[in-house]
């Protein structure tokens, strides 16, 4: 076993890609249901490879990339276990110049502290990813604090989902999962009760935009990415804060592979959002700092 210990060049790299999904293992195992996997396909019009993870370090780094990488554990809520954590982080390891492992642990489960003790002791992760949708829990939720003191006590940050998601789009029901569980007002008190915890709320929140941005500049251990939609549809006040009050906590994330990097960069450069002084933190800078690589 090999302990992740990030050897990434920031001098190389042009940008720092927050929000990168493996969903496919090196056993050729898929991190979701096949039902759910394909109506996310419809959802995105995303029919694309989705490489393994020595596939999307290559990917990244002929970009000239570095890329944070994970799977999400719904264990209890999809009955489907995940791909795994650890051979991500072992994966990232070997990729160190690219990549940096987040790990995933449901919160549901009995085992939920054990296991993420486990995976940033034994495995070196540099965060943790939580969908509280996919996952089936309200993240405010005060039986949830020792998962957040944990992370607190260790320093890294914790990565949500927010806002409306293509998991489950167009399904009978949803397929039971529950919007209103990724309301990014749902993590106010999880930022007042652990001021140090750095949370990310990953994606232009719609229907919540205006809670997230609420929430981020009441709290400024919060930070908002900007994966899962093209820039063509950022809201309005999304980029005006921005290009202003937030600038030093937005970070650049696709979503990938259901949105490449490479499709956001085209559409962002198309339409003239960002302010030139605010790029490189937007692509870089920001998430170096966050995740203590400068």
């Amino acid at each position: 076993m090999t302990r992740y210990e990030p050897a990434i060049d920031l001098d190389a790299i042009e940008a720092i890609d927050s929000h990168v999904h493996i969903e496919v293992d090196g056993h050729g195992r898929s991190s979701l249901p096949p039902d759910l996997q394909d109506a996310a396909s419809r959802y995105f019009r995303a029919d694309g490879p989705r490489p393994d993870l020595d596939g999307v370090a290559a990917y990244y780094r002929e970009r000239r990339m570095a890329a944070v990488v994970f799977t999400v554990d719904a264990t209890t809520n999809l009955g489907q276990a995940p791909i795994s954590s650890a051979e991500i982080a072992e994966g990232a390891a070997r990729n160190n110049d690219v990549l940096i492992p987040f790990g995933s642990v449901d919160p549901n489960r009995p085992d939920a502290l054990d296991e993420m003790r486990r995976l940033l002791e034994d495995h070196g992760v540099r965060g943790f990813k939580f969908h509280p949708t996919v996952q089936g829990f309200d993240p405010g939720e005060e039986r949830f604090h020792d998962v957040y003191a944990l992370l607190q006590d260790a320093g890294v940050p914790a990565l949500f989902h927010t806002g409306q998601t293509g998991i489950g789009a167009g399904m009978p029901g949803g397929r039971g999962l529950r919007l209103a569980l990724s309301n990014p007002m749902l993590l106010d008190g999880v930022a007042a009760a652990f001021p140090t915890l750095q949370i990310v709320m990953a994606h232009p929140s719609v229907p919540w935009q205006d809670e997230a941005l609420s929430v981020a500049t009441h709290k400024h251990s919060t930070w908002i990415d900007l994966s899962g939609w093209s820039p063509k549809y950022f809201p309005a006040e999304l980029v005006r804060h921005a290009n202003s009050l937030l600038r030093d906590r937005v970070l650049f994330g696709s979503d990938f592979p259901l949105l490449t990097p490479d499709r956001w960069m085209r559409d962002a450069e198309a339409v003239g959002l960002f302010k030139p002084e605010v790029v490189p933190g937007i692509m870089k800078d920001n998430a170096a700092r966050l995740l203590g690589l400068s």
